[in-house]
């Protein structure tokens, strides 16, 4: 996958191990930035990332400063269409307030094949799950319909 730097601090995103699915992707900002409790950031990442067509570029939680500063990722899905900046959106879901520091690792991201499949609209006539492969014996139920063990 091509990156581009556009801040010249910017860092590459990394595996910390070869086998690991998501690369840490690093905050590059001109100063540190707090986030209080029920607070939401945008931080930069100083990268434009080039996802190619029929991919989907994933931004997940960090365990580690979900865990440990209560910090979570939101709007997480850059398409390949996207020619901006990539952009963290934090959230802080914990009771006090949390520092980013320049440098800091705050998410990672994870490239994944999509199957871009059109929508066909079926009449309420038609039993939904006549169409398609994923028929199972679940029907409407969801939410621990299927049990705890």
């Amino acid at each position: 996958m091509y990156i581009q730097k556009i801040r010249e601090d910017a860092k590459v995103p990394v595996r910390a191990n070869p086998s690991d699915a998501g690369a840490d992707v690093f905050y590059c900002g001109d100063k540190d930035v707090e986030i209080g409790p029920n607070e939401s950031v945008i931080l930069g990442t100083g990268l434009k990332i080039a996802t190619p067509v029929g991919f989907v570029t994933e931004v997940k939680n960090r365990s580690g400063i979900a865990a440990k500063k209560s910090l979570v990722v939101g709007a997480c899905i850059i398409d390949s269409g996207y020619e901006g900046e990539l952009l963290i959106n934090l959230h802080n879901i914990g009771k006090s307030q949390q520092v980013v520091k320049v440098g800091d690792k705050i998410a990672q991201i994870i490239v994944y094949k999509v199957e871009l499949d059109s929508f066909e609209v079926l009449p309420n006539d038609v039993g939904l799950y006549s169409k398609t492969i994923t028929k199972s014996s679940r029907g409407e139920g969801g939410f621990g319909s299927t049990g705890a063990k």
